[in-house]
Protein backbone atom coordinates (compact mmCIF):
# COMPACT_ATOMS: atom_id res chain seq x y z
CA UNK A 1 0.00 0.00 0.00
CA UNK A 2 1.09 3.52 -1.06
CA UNK A 3 0.05 6.51 1.32
CA UNK A 4 0.68 10.63 -0.63
CA UNK A 5 0.18 13.33 1.39
CA UNK A 6 0.27 17.37 -0.26
CA UNK A 7 1.27 20.00 0.81
CA UNK A 8 2.03 23.88 0.00
CA UNK A 9 -1.18 24.92 -0.96
CA UNK A 10 -2.64 28.44 -0.33
CA UNK A 11 -3.54 31.68 -1.31
CA UNK A 12 -1.63 34.08 -4.08
CA UNK A 13 -2.13 36.70 -5.84
CA UNK A 14 -2.21 36.41 -9.56
CA UNK A 15 1.71 36.36 -10.85
CA UNK A 16 2.32 35.06 -7.96
CA UNK A 17 4.47 31.09 -7.19
CA UNK A 18 3.56 28.47 -5.50
CA UNK A 19 5.68 25.19 -4.62
CA UNK A 20 3.66 21.88 -3.91
CA UNK A 21 4.66 19.09 -2.55
CA UNK A 22 3.72 15.20 -2.41
CA UNK A 23 5.15 13.05 0.09
CA UNK A 24 5.15 9.25 -0.54
CA UNK A 25 5.69 6.39 1.90
CA UNK A 26 5.94 2.73 0.93
CA UNK A 27 8.65 0.50 -0.34
CA UNK A 28 8.23 1.23 -4.29
CA UNK A 29 8.10 4.94 -4.98
CA UNK A 30 11.09 5.31 -7.05
CA UNK A 31 9.23 2.71 -9.41
CA UNK A 32 6.27 4.57 -9.89
CA UNK A 33 4.91 7.27 -12.33
CA UNK A 34 3.47 10.21 -10.79
CA UNK A 35 0.73 12.97 -11.71
CA UNK A 36 -0.96 16.23 -10.54
CA UNK A 37 -4.49 16.64 -11.47
CA UNK A 38 -6.64 19.48 -10.22
CA UNK A 39 -10.46 20.20 -9.69
CA UNK A 40 -12.92 23.29 -9.10
CA UNK A 41 -14.14 23.13 -5.48
CA UNK A 42 -17.82 21.15 -4.75
CA UNK A 43 -17.73 18.87 -7.80
CA UNK A 44 -17.40 15.82 -7.44
CA UNK A 45 -14.12 13.68 -8.11
CA UNK A 46 -15.54 10.51 -9.37
CA UNK A 47 -16.17 11.63 -12.49
CA UNK A 48 -13.47 11.58 -15.46
CA UNK A 49 -15.02 15.44 -16.68
CA UNK A 50 -14.46 16.66 -13.61
CA UNK A 51 -10.29 15.78 -13.36
CA UNK A 52 -8.28 17.78 -15.22
CA UNK A 53 -4.47 16.56 -15.91
CA UNK A 54 -2.01 19.08 -14.78
CA UNK A 55 1.60 17.50 -15.21
CA UNK A 56 3.09 13.47 -14.78
CA UNK A 57 6.91 12.26 -14.43
CA UNK A 58 8.16 8.90 -15.24
CA UNK A 59 9.57 6.52 -12.71
CA UNK A 60 13.30 7.74 -13.18
CA UNK A 61 12.31 11.58 -13.93
CA UNK A 62 13.33 11.52 -17.28
CA UNK A 63 10.20 12.34 -18.84
CA UNK A 64 7.37 15.24 -18.01
CA UNK A 65 4.78 15.98 -19.72
CA UNK A 66 1.98 18.68 -19.27
CA UNK A 67 -1.08 20.24 -20.30
CA UNK A 68 -1.08 22.87 -22.62
CA UNK A 69 -2.56 25.85 -20.25
CA UNK A 70 0.71 25.24 -17.59
CA UNK A 71 3.38 24.40 -19.97
CA UNK A 72 5.78 26.89 -19.25
CA UNK A 73 4.55 28.39 -15.97
CA UNK A 74 4.55 24.92 -13.98
CA UNK A 75 7.59 21.93 -13.58
CA UNK A 76 7.26 18.79 -12.09
CA UNK A 77 10.09 17.44 -10.68
CA UNK A 78 10.67 14.41 -8.23
CA UNK A 79 13.44 13.30 -5.53
CA UNK A 80 13.32 9.32 -5.32
CA UNK A 81 15.85 9.91 -2.32
CA UNK A 82 13.42 11.78 -0.25
CA UNK A 83 10.41 9.87 -1.91
CA UNK A 84 8.74 13.34 -3.00
CA UNK A 85 7.09 14.86 -5.73
CA UNK A 86 7.19 18.11 -6.72
CA UNK A 87 5.13 20.79 -8.91
CA UNK A 88 6.46 24.27 -9.11
CA UNK A 89 3.52 27.15 -10.33
CA UNK A 90 5.16 30.17 -11.69
CA UNK A 91 3.45 33.02 -13.40
CA UNK A 92 -0.19 31.71 -11.16
CA UNK A 93 -3.48 32.90 -12.93
CA UNK A 94 -6.83 32.58 -10.96
CA UNK A 95 -7.53 30.19 -13.76
CA UNK A 96 -5.51 28.15 -11.76
CA UNK A 97 -7.66 27.75 -8.66
CA UNK A 98 -8.51 24.01 -7.99
CA UNK A 99 -7.92 21.38 -5.51
CA UNK A 100 -4.49 20.01 -6.62
CA UNK A 101 -3.78 16.02 -6.69
CA UNK A 102 -1.19 14.14 -6.30
CA UNK A 103 -1.36 10.61 -8.28
CA UNK A 104 1.27 7.31 -8.32
CA UNK A 105 0.94 4.72 -11.35
CA UNK A 106 2.88 1.33 -10.12
CA UNK A 107 3.69 0.51 -13.78
CA UNK A 108 6.12 3.66 -13.87
CA UNK A 109 4.70 5.30 -17.36
CA UNK A 110 3.21 8.73 -16.71
CA UNK A 111 -0.35 8.91 -18.43
CA UNK A 112 -2.97 12.02 -18.90
CA UNK A 113 -6.12 9.80 -17.64
CA UNK A 114 -7.11 8.96 -13.80
CA UNK A 115 -8.01 5.77 -14.80
CA UNK A 116 -4.27 4.28 -15.28
CA UNK A 117 -3.35 5.68 -11.09
CA UNK A 118 -3.25 3.45 -8.22
CA UNK A 119 -2.99 6.01 -5.61
CA UNK A 120 -3.91 9.13 -4.79
CA UNK A 121 -3.24 11.87 -1.83
CA UNK A 122 -6.34 13.78 -0.05
CA UNK A 123 -6.13 17.04 -1.91
CA UNK A 124 -3.96 20.47 -1.55
CA UNK A 125 -6.43 23.80 -2.42
CA UNK A 126 -4.45 26.33 -4.75
CA UNK A 127 -6.45 29.71 -4.57
CA UNK A 128 -5.41 32.71 -7.03
CA UNK A 129 -6.53 35.78 -6.46
CA UNK A 130 -7.05 38.58 -9.38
Amino acid sequence: QVQLVESGGGLVQAGGSLRLSCAASGRSFSSFAMGWFRQAPGKEREFDEEREFVAAISWNGGSTFYTDSVKGRFTISRDNVKNTVYLQMNSLKPEDTAVYYCAADEDGRPGSTIWGYDYWGQGTQVTVSS
